[in-house]
């Protein structure tokens, strides 16, 4: 397989800046709604790096989309062997995970399911070039492309 350049396209600032806004917000407990929130160790400062995202449960697992496959959280994940926390509520406690790529057929049912689960996050995906219309079938394109994480509960 040739390395695709959409590997390695990472969010704009723009995303970055609507992302914190969010947590700024999600802190204050300004949101109407639950904002998951993805916590692992930066990959060269160890600090906390928090990452707002979109959770797809379905047949008892929750799965999240690295939808700009470049993505700083997405290295991190990497690095920390798949440990983060993840929590839900402005006031949640914190759930320790672990974040495991899933094959590909597992990884293509969810990117194919990735339309209706996020038709906000999938247009922001084709505005920067990741997909080139909102459906399935080219959702389900970017296997291999786009990760998918499973989130196991840490043991």
């Amino acid at each position: 397989m040739s390395d695709d350049p959409r590997r390695h396209i990472r969010a704009p600032q723009q995303i970055k800046d609507h992302n914190d806004d969010l947590l700024a917000r999600r802190d204050r407990g300004d949101l109407p709604f639950e904002l998951p929130v993805l916590t692992v160790p930066g990959r060269r400062s160890g600090r906390p790096r928090h990452t707002p995202l979109t959770v797809y449960a379905t047949g008892g697992e929750r799965f999240v989309v690295g939808g700009f496959p470049g993505a700083d959280w997405i290295v991190n994940v990497r690095a920390a062997g798949g440990h983060a926390t993840l929590s839900t509520g402005h006031d949640a406690e914190p759930e320790p995970v672990v974040l495991v790529e899933v094959p590909p057929e597992q990884a293509r049912t969810v990117l194919e399911a990735w339309p209706e689960v996020t038709p906000d996050g999938v247009a922001i995906m084709m505005e920067n070039g990741i997909v080139t219309e909102p459906t399935p079938e080219a959702l389900g394109a970017l296997t291999g492309i786009c990760p998918v994480f499973r989130i196991d509960p840490a043991r």
